[in-house]
């Protein structure tokens, strides 16, 4: 069974104190989802906010409208919001597990769909060595020595459906987050779901 998931790093994430966020887990993958704790959101905030420093003496630790005001204010005015990760695959069947490779970025999960061309897209450095096409079947190697790992063989019939549900899953995730901004900045909520919808979430495949 093929299992897939959006994901996003949270190494931005450590150390922050801004306001609450969940415990990392031991890969500092976080899956994006409806399914997410309050936490577990407002560690996706800290992670897309991370370019934001201000002033760290007048802000503190306090979790406060000012507080998450300023990182959204920051959020809106970036050109793309960007966030490490991308696409998870796990097989089941052979415990294979194909995480996003380095310096590859959530906004990017869409060029998956390349696959459905015939292309292979460049899935980031270091995990993925490559992308073979074989008639009706995808395999995706999960390393640079491909003579001793599995691949994980992905039917292209099966290619959109997958692909619907890192959709719906972002969707479920753009729900708790226009929830969590309503909580710290309402007057804000609008804009920043309307960007995330854009840069993350991909608002042109909306239906």
């Amino acid at each position: 069974m093929l299992i897939i998931d959006a994901v996003m790093e949270t190494y931005d994430a450590v150390g922050f104190v801004r306001w609450p966020v969940a415990a990392p887990s031991e890969d500092r993958l976080l899956v994006l989802s409806g399914e997410m704790s309050l936490r577990q959101v407002g560690t996706a905030m800290a992670v897309l906010t991370s370019g934001y420093e201000g002033d760290r003496e007048a802000l503190g630790t306090c979790a406060c409208a000012e507080t998450v005001a300023r990182h959204l204010e920051h959020l809106l005015s970036l050109d793309l919001a960007t966030a490490p990760g991308g696409i998870r695959l796990k097989d089941t069947t052979t415990g294979t597990v194909i995480a996003p490779g380095c310096c590859f970025g959530l906004e990017n999960w869409r060029d998956w769909y390349d696959l459905s061309n015939g292309d292979e897209p460049w899935l980031g450095h270091g995990t993925v060595a490559h992308v073979e096409h074989d008639g009706p079947l995808v395999r995706v190697w999960p390393d640079t020595e491909a003579s001793a790992s599995r691949p994980i063989e992905l039917p292209m019939a099966e290619l959109p459906a997958l692909l619907q549900i890192v959709h719906d899953d972002l969707k479920g995730f753009l729900a708790l987050a226009e929830q969590w901004v309503h909580g710290y900045a309402p007057a804000l909520a609008p804009d920043v779901i309307a960007k995330l919808r854009e840069d993350l979430y991909g608002g042109a495949r909306e239906k």
